[in-house]
Formats: structure tokens, C-alpha cells, sequence
């Protein structure tokens, strides 16, 4: 299990790959519809202060915040089937604090507690009374995939990731409207729904072919307690040699509360 809690920590920052958007936009996107998809390179005016306007409101429904504290139900399934299911407590202090407690739902234990700053991962293993310490680059190793802090911080709290305003290209459907951008390792596809311009989907395609990663994260049961708009249920899928999915849903959240981040290293434990 302790692979598991970080595979689990590792594909909530998934999203957080270096999708830094092109200053000069200069690539020809292959599309399948020409009718819904417009090159910005030629973009007319009017396309690109819509676009902007799209911009503006997903960038208005970003969540900021002091503190947050969570429940979170979190399953998993990889090439070996459907692992045990774990409930999640998270706790967050805003660009500083990710504290995680790990629970064995079906045996009703705290199997581990995990510390994250954004220089530094800590891990208490419970069953076999071992600490890690780690680099936060630890993380970076175990999901092959370039992330920082804040990106892991932003996918638990449902904020775009990477959020850019150089946008490639566009598409708009019936009840969403899609935002690509392209980085150096991945493109970048972030969908909306087009009534509350919240966020509903993230697609991550591999620049290359030879390793053909990709990640798919949905974002949906939007909660507004507190008259915040929250998705309270996430899904999942990370996929290169193997696949991985993680279903998140939210039992509980709660925003700018006082917070405190137990993580006591008991004597006996031996640190790895």
C-alpha cells in the first residue's frame, strides 16, 4: 500500500506538467472539425476578444483561500485491478502546508501520514514503522512527470492548472467551449461548460510519440457551499506503458478554518 499513497499524491499533481504556452504561436493544430476549431495565427479580431472574454471568466471562477481541510473517499485501479479503497483527510495552508492522512478504509486505520512543502515530502508509514524523507522532486520521480507544489495544491483545490493566456486554439460545442494551449512537453486541452464557464475537463497529450503519455482529469458535482463553487468528485486516468485511474469524491471540505498539521515522528520509528 505505501506505493499506493504515492501513486495517489503523485496523480493528483498529473496536471501539473510544464504546459507553458508558446510565445510565439507558430504551429498548424491538426483538427478533425474545421467548423469549430479556429487557428489563432489567423485569428480574427473578433475571435481573439472572445477568446479573451472565455479567458476572463474562467480566470474569475479560480479559487483563492487561506486554509482548506477535506474528506475524501479516494479508489484506484491499475493493471493489477481495483485496490483498496482509502479515506483521504487532506489539509492545506495556501502555498506553504499539504498534510494528508491516509486511511485503510476497510480495516478503519491510519495507515500513513504525509507532509508536503514546497521544498520537501515526509511520510509516516504506520505498518512498518518507517519515516521518509524526501525531496519534493521524490514525487517527480514516481509519476515521471514534472510538477512543483503549487500544481499539486491547485488540482486538490480544482483551480485550471497552468492556466495561460496565449491560447493556440479553440472549440466550442452546444454546452462547452474548449481552450488548447501547447507546451514544450504536452498540449494542453481544457474544457468549460459554457452556462457558468466552470471547469469540466483537462486533457494532457505527449509532445512525444515515442513515450505517448497522456492524462485525463474531470472535474464535476459542483457543490457552491459557502458561495464557492467546488467540484466535489474527480476522475482520473494516467496512461504510458500502463494505465492508472483514480476516482476523488469530496464527503466533506471546508475553506479558511484554523488548521493545525499534526506529524509527530514516533522514537521507534526508523528514517529512511
Amino acid at each position: 500500500m505505501k506505493q499506493l499513497v504515492y501513486i495517489a499524491v503523485a496523480l493528483m499533481a498529473i496536471g501539473a506538467v510544464s504546459c507553458r504556452a508558446t510565445k510565439k504561436i507558430n504551429t498548424v493544430i491538426a483538427k478533425k472539425d474545421s467548423a469549430v476549431t479556429t487557428l489563432m495565427a489567423d485569428a480574427h479580431e473578433d475571435t481573439v476578444r472572445y477568446i479573451r472574454e472565455v479567458y476572463s471568466k474562467l480566470a474569475s471562477n479560480i479559487i483563492d483561500y487561506k486554509t482548506f481541510s477535506a474528506k475524501m473517499k479516494v479508489e484506484y485501479w491499475d493493471k493489477d485491478g481495483k485496490g483498496p479503497d482509502l479515506t483521504v483527510f487532506v489539509r492545506m495552508q495556501k502555498d506553504s502546508i499539504i498534510w494528508l492522512s491516509v486511511n485503510a478504509t476497510v480495516f478503519s486505520y491510519e495507515a500513513f501520514r504525509v507532509l508536503i512543502t514546497p521544498d520537501s515530502l515526509k511520510l509516516i508509514n504506520k505498518q512498518d514503522k518507517v519515516v521518509q524523507l524526501r525531496s519534493v522532486k521524490y514525487l517527480e520521480e514516481v509519476a515521471q512527470i514534472p510538477f512543483d507544489f503549487k500544481a499539486v495544491q491547485e488540482l486538490i483545490i480544482g483551480n485550471p492548472l497552468f492556466l495561460d493566456s496565449n491560447i493556440v486554439s479553440y472549440r466550442k460545442g452546444p454546452e462547452t467551449i474548449s481552450l488548447l494551449s501547447m507546451g514544450n512537453l504536452f498540449k494542453n486541452l481544457i474544457t468549460l461548460g459554457m452556462e457558468n464557464y466552470l471547469l469540466q475537463h483537462i486533457k494532457l497529450d505527449d509532445q512525444n510519440l515515442r513515450r505517448n503519455r497522456t492524462a485525463d482529469l474531470s472535474f464535476s458535482n459542483y457543490n457552491g457551499q459557502g458561495g464557492i463553487p467546488f467540484s466535489t468528485y474527480r476522475k482520473m486516468s494516467f496512461t504510458e506503458k500502463s494505465k492508472i485511474d483514480v476516482q476523488m469524491e469530496f464527503k466533506q471540505y471546508s475553506f479558511n478554518e484554523s488548521l493545525s498539521y499534526p506529524f509527530a515522528i514516533p522514537k521507534n520509528y526508523s528514517v529512511q
